[in-house]
Formats: C-alpha cells, structure tokens, sequence
C-alpha cells in the first residue's frame, strides 16, 4: 500500500514542483490554488492534477479558462470536479 499523497512530503513537494509551468498565467492560477487548497487534496484529486500537468501550456490555459472542457482520456469527472475548483480559486 503506497502513502497518501498528503502524508508523504516528498510526494507533496513533487506536486508543487510539477505545478510549474512556462507560462506565467498558468503559474499564477495554478500558486493560487495549491496555496488555498494543496493541503485538503485527496488521492484522486491529486492524480486528476497530475493528468492535467501532462498538458502543454496552451492547452492547460484554455481549460482554466473555460473556452474548452475535458475530453478523450480527461473527461472524467475527477477532472471537471478539479477544474471547477482551479477556476474558483
């Protein structure tokens, strides 16, 4: 059994470190969120923004963003639940 996300520092530290992004929109939204909500993040939440890290910035932009929604492999609803979240933030 792997440790949970939020119990391991090592894992956390990764996240943030993987939440950098070329893009300085991206870096602000993506800061902002972790700041407020890192801490409270569950497993599934933290794979859903793993998947999202893999994107290129533009991509990642527009679903930040709302002018596009996931679709093929990040059309689940871990993912649209965690945008939603990234939007508010």
């Amino acid at each position: 059994m792997s440790i949970p996300h939020q119990a391991d520092p090592v894992k956390r530290a990764r996240l943030r470190w993987r939440a950098r992004r070329g893009l300085l929109e991206n870096d602000l939204i993506i800061s902002r969120f972790l700041d407020a909500h890192e801490a409270s993040m569950t497993d599934a939440e933290v794979e859903a923004f793993s998947s999202l890290m893999d994107l290129a910035d533009g991509e990642l932009m527009d679903l930040l963003l709302a002018r596009k929604e996931p679709d093929g492999e990040l059309d689940s609803p871990h993912i649209h639940a965690l945008l939603e979240r990234m939007r508010k933030a």
